[in-house]
């Protein structure tokens, strides 16, 4: 039976190496970090992770983890409704809520899953859901699993957004407007103040994923809606605790107490998933504290962003505009984010091509990511690298 799926497979495997678009995973040996080890024991900077803040392996999440695990075990076991909530989830939930302005916060496995399984509980047919063209997969899967009527504005482009919602306001009860905070592929930060005032001009919601804004945009890194003075304005916020936030494993929805309520009654990744595990809650738990006694983190990934930014525009390189910790270095060729990623490695930079469907066709890049964790010496390693690699190859002259 399975010999004909399995040629058929085969057959597209080959196709995607032909077109050199086949993805390979390399095998890290050491903890996450500025700087890491590969399993041939290549020592390289990582300039690819989205460790934001530089916390993956930072002393006093280990130690809260560790001690979580002493006092709270393992595992759940279990979904949170059945036996599976301890006192420490409640305390994450809360520290989230207040961290970001919010009623009440509920966590997931990831924010796959927090995205998964917001829309379908609060809206159904006679709804709408206005999105963005360029947001997270998860999001889009979590629309298809809603039986809502869907919109797709331009990436950022309030006029279409605002033709969009004229449009949906003809037959929808319910109107939500979706968005990443940062785009993860371009690194520009969605007009979230535009939003809210549309949304209140068309009475529709805001939704905002913030896992690669939270941590890493706003003075304090409380994202989007820190950035643009809106605390408290916007309905739903989505995120992780697997990027700035420690760099583990969680997602939550944080929002208006009626919608937290209803999605602990009727979300499906909630309700039909094993509680997070209390090793990642500790540390979740710590992260925010540490997060309400400093901005040295934040000042410092700033810091390094601009002068990484600086340095690769002086030399030369087409640089997708960005307000976050993104640099996409855009090389339009598929084969080509391939090669110099490779070209980089053998320099001691870790970094990864993207490209179709990933990114749009003729939009292949390689994303940088900057972080807390690097040092100045690590940007300017980078850099010079950059330059040596994209001579060779003629992106730069």
């Amino acid at each position: 039976m399975y010999g004909k799926i399995k040629d058929h497979l085969r057959k597209e495997l080959e196709g995607i190496k032909e077109a050199g678009l086949f993805k390979e995973e390399r095998i890290i040996t050491s903890p996450q970090g500025a700087e890491i080890t590969l399993v041939d024991g290549k020592e390289v900077l990582n300039f690819c992770a989205n460790n934001y803040l530089g916390l993956s392996n930072h002393p006093r999440l280990v130690k809260a983890a560790k001690e979580t695990l002493d006092s709270h075990g393992f595992g759940m076991s279990s979904v949170r409704f059945i036996c599976g909530t301890q006192d420490i989830h409640r305390t994450l939930e809360k520290k989230i809520a207040a961290f970001f302005g919010l009623d009440d916060t509920i966590l997931y496995a990831a924010c796959f899953d927090a995205n998964g399984g917001v829309f379908e509980p609060i809206l159904t047919a006679e709804d709408a859901i206005i999105s963005d063209s360029l947001n997270h997969a998860s999001i889009i899967d979590g629309v298809r699993l809603c039986k809502a009527q869907r919109f797709r504005y331009e990436n950022s482009n309030m006029e279409d957004l605002e033709a969009k919602l004229k449009e949906a306001s003809q037959s929808a009860r319910f109107k939500i407007i979706v968005t990443d905070g940062v785009f993860s592929m371009d690194g520009n930060v969605a007009p979230v103040d535009k939003m809210v005032e549309l949304g209140k001009k068309y009475d529709a919601m805001v939704l905002v994923d913030e896992c690669h804004s939270a941590g890493v945009v706003g003075k304090t890194g409380r994202g989007v809606t820190e950035l643009f003075d809106i605390r408290g304005e916007v309905d739903i916020i989505t995120g992780t605790l697997g990027k700035a936030f420690g760099g583990g494993i969680g997602g939550f929805t944080t929002g208006r107490q009626e919608i937290i309520d209803i999605l602990r009654q009727r979300s499906r990744p909630y309700l039909f998933s094993n509680s997070l595990i209390p090793a990642a809650v500790g540390a979740g738990i710590e992260m925010f504290d540490m997060m309400s006694e400093t901005t040295e983190l934040q000042d410092k990934l700033h810091n390094n962003t601009g002068y990484f930014i600086d340095k690769m525009m002086d030399a030369g390189f087409d640089i997708k505009p960005t307000s976050s910790a993104i640099c996409a270095i855009m090389l339009y060729d598929a084969k080509l984010s391939q090669v110099m990623a490779e070209k980089l490695l053998d320099e001691g930079i870790y970094v990864i091509g993207f490209y179709y469907p990933v990114v749009p066709k003729g939009q292949a890049r390689i994303r940088v990511q900057l972080s807390a964790a690097h040092a100045r010496e690590h940007l300017d390693k980078a850099v010079n690298a950059f330059i040596k690699v994209g001579k060779e190859l003629e992106v730069i002259k």
